[in-house]
């Protein structure tokens, strides 16, 4: 009876218990497995994605196990399942970079995570479409509990990307302009509310589209200042007012989503008083900060500081259970889509 009990109990907690033989007894030796979105080959066809079982290894000294909550489906996520992303993971790889999971096991030597914690990927690659994960120690790190689900699963790439465009290149103080296009990204509506929190200006350019209108009500409920679309800035001649923002300024470029190189007008690579800067920042600005896990966790608790303050809300995103992920991969390669987020 206690046997028949125990394969119950570890059918219902997804464990697979290994009987080994022995001359005096018997062991049982426990292994874990977890549902994960894999990709064996890079491809446009969504179809390489599918959904296996993977064994998870034995939980070691330095290493923590968790159980992934949600996962959200970046643009870019889709290009490294393409194939086109600047940083590609060997195959075969599960997908996703970005997520939180919970913390249900640690290892003897772990220090700075507890059981229960909520626990974000630091590096690109991490595999985060998956149920459950076994990682060392210094591969994630711990965010508050007091934000919300959503937040803390799409706090790492786009808002800690927007605050580090805000706060790393120039030296920016109430009053001052901030332009920027693909406004209604999640990058650029993180932008918006991080720029109203620090007192800035911002004129959100947009591409056209049916729900122009709406749209234009919700960035401005973020706390844009002008919103205007691509359409008009040519056609009104608002670019040639614009070229004069930047004397002086600073031109931060970042993605590259349209996987095509980016275009500087001549008339804005010929002023000496550009200041210009080009990275993808959130594999480099915040792959670089995760070598200091100090500055690493200073950053992410000023953004939960600005969620907690209602000053940064999370994008605003559908959320998909797990087992119908092909929808939210579907959508995220169309365009005009919301951000979709994984649900375990």
């Amino acid at each position: 009876m206690l046997i028949r009990s125990l394969l119950h109990r570890a059918i219902h907690a997804g464990t697979i218990l290994l009987r080994n033989h022995q001359k005096c007894s018997t062991v049982w030796r426990e292994t874990r497995h977890c549902s994960a979105l894999v990709y064996r080959e890079h491809s446009d066809n969504i179809d390489t994605v599918r959904m296996e079982q993977l064994l998870l290894p034995p939980v070691g000294d330095r290493s923590v196990r968790v159980h992934m909550l949600a996962a959200p489906v970046n643009p870019a996520d889709m290009n490294m399942i393409q194939g086109s992303y600047p940083i590609l993971c060997p195959l075969p790889a599960v997908g996703g970079n970005e997520g939180v999971g919970e913390v249900i096991e640690v290892g003897s030597d772990v220090t700075s995570l507890r059981l229960g914690d909520w626990a974000v990927p630091i590096d690109a690659g991490f595999g985060t479409w998956r149920t459950g994960a076994v990682c060392e120690e210094d591969e994630i790190i711990s965010v508050p509990k007091d934000v919300s689900l959503l937040g803390a699963a799409t706090i790492f790439v786009n808002p800690c990307t927007a605050y580090r465009m805000l706060h790393d290149f120039q030296t920016l103080t109430p009053g001052c302009t901030v332009i920027q296009n693909a406004s209604n990204s999640a990058v650029g509506q993180a932008v918006i509310q991080i720029a109203a929190a620090l007192g800035l200006k911002t004129i959100n350019i947009i591409r056209d589209r049916p729900n122009r209108a709406e749209l234009i009500d919700e960035l401005q409920s973020l706390g844009a200042d002008y919103v205007v679309t691509e359409e008009e800035v040519m056609s009104t001649g608002l670019h040639r007012v614009f070229e004069t923002f930047f004397l002086g300024g600073t031109m931060v470029t970042y993605g590259g989503m349209s996987k095509r190189p980016l275009q500087i007008p001549a008339v804005i690579s010929h002023l000496d008083v550009l200041s210009r800067h080009s990275c993808m920042l959130c594999l480099l600005c915040l792959t670089s900060l995760s070598a200091d896990k100090a500055q690493l966790k200073a950053m992410l608790n000023a953004v939960c500081d600005l969620m907690r303050g209602g000053q940064l809300s999370a994008p605003h995103c559908i959320q998909t259970p797990f087992h119908q992920y092909t929808h939210a991969l579907q959508a995220t390669v169309q365009s005009h889509c919301r951000k979709h987020v994984l649900i375990m």
